[in-house]
């Protein structure tokens, strides 16, 4: 990420951006990360959301939220998005940045949480909980 706060969107999920006729992201918050997605899964996003009863207040927080805070960040001549100051803020990037592919979208995690992420994970494989989880998926 560059001082501005823009980073570069890879070609591959750029790609994908422009299969749908998008030259944009929805950048929202969640897991102390950044998500991105392309403008036409944003829509189904939200659709599913909407459908949901507001009958809990953690599902209204987590709509209030998520929804309400993202932002969209069109890709200028360079390939790059502007990553709004409060997102940044939010998910502590700094120049050090690691963008992870994850099926539909994109996670853009600092290196520093990115890391703890990789950590815990190990963890959890240590201590047996994710394996057979992972197992069921035929992996």
């Amino acid at each position: 990420m560059d001082a501005k706060g823009r980073v570069i969107v890879p070609t591959r999920f750029r790609d994908v951006m422009r299969n749908g006729g998008d030259d944009a992201l929805m950048v929202s918050k969640m897991d102390r990360c950044l998500v991105a997605y392309p403008l036409t899964e944003w829509h189904q996003i939200e659709a599913r959301i909407l459908a949901l009863a507001e009958k809990s207040d953690r599902m209204r927080r987590f709509r209030r939220v998520f929804i309400g805070g993202a932002h969209e960040c069109t890709c200028d001549r360079q390939e790059r998005i502007l990553i709004p100051p409060t997102l940044r803020q939010y998910a502590d990037l700094t120049k050090e940045i690691v963008l992870v592919g994850v099926l539909n979208h994109i996670e853009i995690w600092s290196r520093e949480r990115w890391d703890l992420e990789n950590t815990a994970l190990e963890e959890d494989f240590q201590a047996g909980g994710v394996g057979p989880e992972i197992a069921g998926l035929g992996l």
